[in-house]
């Protein structure tokens, strides 16, 4: 493709160099360039492309983009572009290579601290169950159709985010439903593209070992709404206190859903069990295949989006009723002798008290809550003591474990969890490093009526320990010690 039309959708500072040349390909890692590429220098987390512009250049790049002016000998082989922020003319190029495939599809972005994995795969399921091509981001797998590719980070970065997109369009897919993570709007991946809506779900306390406190994060999320155009919609929870916060600056047509308050998507609750909920949602009555108030929510969002989608209302009753759990959310697994483990992603303080509610609005008078949790290292210690503490204080036992120490030491990371306890509250709880020891540990302990709850990982079938991914399935133990 032509320089010159790549930079169309790109505030340009300066040039060294010719523009009126062609462009191989776009790459912002550096190990990977080659003869003709054009490099985009990025400054990351943990590296700065500006670092590699070099290498970039001894690989083969003919065109380097930049935003530091940092550059003292250009040489005349090398087209040099100075912008504003790379990470953003990296998106506008991005979106420019692949012809701008988000505006030929609509996309929807799902933010918040919980529930984005559950509301963007059930809407994903819903309209593929509805007959509609769609793709799908998320943390657990992205799909085009039923094609599945497996993911590492909850929000792709952009020139991946761009190729996934116009494989979707070149599929045929009429939707895409994403997640889009803090990380995400902060490093600009998600910049440039044409969201048809935004969906809000809740704020607590997450990433505070990347944000500098909660007012940032909160800060952040907004940015998304911010940044949606007047031809989009924002739908959010009013009954977080973040809701209306979300809407406060948004171009987009405002939408409200809502378990306790007048909203344009209103749920009620009649009845809870451990096989689902019966529910209204706008004054229809349904049974869903889902536990706890947290999840009424998720629908509520899901059924608020696909209405604003244009999904007749009828057929998507129907489909709702049909949804099961995503993986790693809330999943259940009988045991031969009445015990319930349940394999969730809460990793949150917040998320995790929403999950031992939810048991405890199910569980029988004679049932008691076994909770298996740890916490990841090289993330939020902060969160460490609440995590603890909101286990204890709603659970009959609780076992602290390690969950992806990652590069710290898992008892150090225990010991942090610790502190969140009284000296009692201690001398009650187990502490079990080896995580597939406390999980059999917690089915032994279990009698008939249980619930052996197995928070943080979820989905994930890896334990992070020193930078080396190990395989590990909580599923895959609990199933292993209920076939026993």
């Amino acid at each position: 493709m032509e320089l010159n039309k790549l930079l169309q959708n790109t505030k340009v500072i300066s040039v060294h160099g010719e523009r009126d040349i062609t462009v191989k390909q776009i790459c912002s890692d550096s190990r990977l360039v080659e003869t003709g590429f054009l490099f985009v220098a990025v400054a990351g987390i943990c590296t700065d492309g500006h670092d590699y512009i070099s290498k970039a250049i001894e690989l083969g790049a003919t065109v380097v983009v930049y935003d530091k002016p940092m550059i003292e000998e250009y040489f005349k082989r090398v087209t040099y572009i100075q912008v504003e922020n790379s990470a953003k003319a990296l998106a506008e190029i991005a979106a420019t290579w692949y012809d701008n495939p988000s505006a030929k599809l609509k996309l929807i972005g799902v933010t918040g601290t919980n529930g984005k994995t559950t509301i963007a795969t059930l809407l994903y399921n819903t309209v593929r169950k509805l007959g509609y091509s769609a793709g799908l981001f998320s943390t657990v797998c992205n799909y085009i159709n039923d094609e599945a590719h497996p993911t590492t980070l909850t929000t792709l970065d952009t020139l991946s985010l761009n190729r996934m997109l116009s494989k979707m369009v070149n599929a045929g897919c009429e939707f895409a439903f994403m997640e889009v993570s803090s990380h995400a709007i902060h490093q600009h991946r998600v910049h440039f593209l044409h969201f048809a809506g935004g969906v809000f779900s809740n704020l607590s306390q997450d990433h505070l070992d990347y944000h500098k406190n909660m007012l940032d994060y909160l800060n952040v999320k907004k940015q998304f709404f911010d940044n949606l155009p007047k031809t989009a919609f924002a739908l959010t929870n009013i009954d977080d206190k973040n809701g209306k916060v979300m809407l406060q600056n948004t171009k987009a047509t405002q939408y409200t859903y809502s378990v306790k308050k007048l909203a344009d998507y209103k749920a009620r609750i009649f009845e809870k069990h451990f096989d689902g909920t019966d529910i209204e949602i706008n004054d229809r009555e349904l049974t869903v295949q889902f536990v706890g108030v947290f999840n009424v929510y998720n629908l509520l969002a899901v059924y608020g989006t696909a209405t604003l989608l244009g999904l007749p209302t009828e057929e998507l009753l129907v489909t709702l009723s049909s949804l099961q759990s995503v993986a790693g959310r809330f999943q259940t697994i009988r045991s031969s002798n009445d015990v319930t483990a349940i394999v969730d992603y809460a990793h949150t303080p917040d998320a995790l008290v929403n999950v031992l509610e939810a048991i405890h609005e199910v569980l029988s008078n004679e049932g008691e809550i076994i909770t298996v949790v740890g916490c990841g290292g090289n993330r939020d210690k902060t969160k460490r003591p609440i995590m603890a503490r909101e286990s204890v204080e709603r659970s009959n036992r609780v076992i602290l474990t390690s969950d992806n120490p990652r590069y710290e030491n898992p008892q150090e990371i225990l010991n942090d969890m610790l502190t969140g306890l009284t000296d009692l509250q201690k001398r009650q709880t187990l502490n079990i490093l080896d995580r597939k020891e406390a999980i059999k540990t917690a089915c032994n302990l279990a009698k008939p009526g249980d619930v052996v709850l197995i928070a943080g990982k979820g989905h994930e079938t890896y334990q992070d320990i020193n930078g080396v991914k190990h395989h590990f399935d909580d599923k895959e133990v609990v199933e292993e010690c209920f076939s026993i």
